[in-house]
């Protein structure tokens, strides 16, 4: 199995594997999508690019504050929530959830597929 393969697969285990995980991908620092298990409606652009912008402005406020490296930014808004969490130092794996998810369960599993997408892309 490729690595893409095998990110693809990862991608679509995270969002199978809670009803409340509604959407995931992976992109770059950049903002390129690198793998994605999105609905048709949401458009993989539209995500990349949010998430990277949302990446740069958490890293820069976690270095600005003294706080480290980052590691997970966590978004809520009405109808769900969006989670951002550090795939090694060059992408973040981005999470839509359900207003109503267990937001422990799905730290730890968005964490597990963050670490084996690390490893990877690295």
């Amino acid at each position: 199995m490729s690595r893409s393969e095998e990110i693809s697969k990862l991608l679509k285990s995270l969002t199978s594997s809670s009803a409340d995980v509604e959407a995931a991908a992976i992109v770059d620092n950049d903002g390129l999508m690198i793998a994605s298990a999105l609905p048709a409606d949401v458009e993989d652009d539209r995500v990349a690019a949010m998430s990277a912008a949302l990446l740069g402005m958490s890293d820069r406020i976690v270095r600005e504050l003294g706080r480290g490296l980052f590691e997970l930014v966590m978004i809520r808004g009405s109808e769900g929530y969006t989670i951002l969490v550090r795939c090694g130092p060059e992408a973040v794996l981005s999470v839509l959830a359900a207003r109503t998810a267990k937001l422990g369960l799905i730290f730890l599993d968005a964490n597990r597929s963050a670490k084996e997408i690390a490893r990877l892309i690295t």
